[in-house]
């Protein structure tokens, strides 16, 4: 995928193509193993991959602040249904926020813990979205 190639449908196909990697935690490398923030970079094209942080503190009683992570990665909040390519902040339980690529609005790419793998599954009705994103188009950044 190239720069130009920035829509939601090679976002999501390109996350589809992390399914099976390993999990690991703050894992950034998919030849090793991906997290969650993991599978949003590698599912994103060429350099906004490089504006996340290695570390990070999902696990907090307050939400943490990912406005600015979202803009330098070239994402926009939106609300209403997930489409395919759409970034979501989840919170799977207490004190626990989750990032995952939808692939409709059904549908995730995530990072399972649990599974250590990357799964294509369906996104919990328990799991409240905290935050939405979709990509801004390279022309539009600009």
């Amino acid at each position: 995928m190239n720069a130009f190639d920035m829509n939601g449908a090679a976002i999501a196909a390109a996350a589809r193509e992390l399914v099976g990697i390993p999990f690991r935690l703050h894992g950034r490398d998919p030849r090793i193993g991906l997290d969650c923030l993991g599978v949003v970079a590698a599912s994103l094209p060429g350099e906004r991959a490089r504006h996340l942080p290695g570390g990070y503190h999902l696990r907090a009683l307050v939400t943490p602040d990912t406005g600015a992570l979202a803009e330098r990665l070239g994402l926009t909040p939106v609300s209403g249904e997930p489409e395919p390519g759409d970034v979501l902040l989840l919170r799977p339980g207490p004190c626990q926020h989750h990032f995952a690529v939808a692939q409709d609005r059904t549908r995730i790419v995530h990072a399972h813990a649990g599974l250590r793998r990357v799964v294509l599954g369906p996104l919990p009705s328990d799991w409240p979205r905290i935050d939405h994103w979709r990509a801004i188009p390279e022309e539009e950044k600009e």
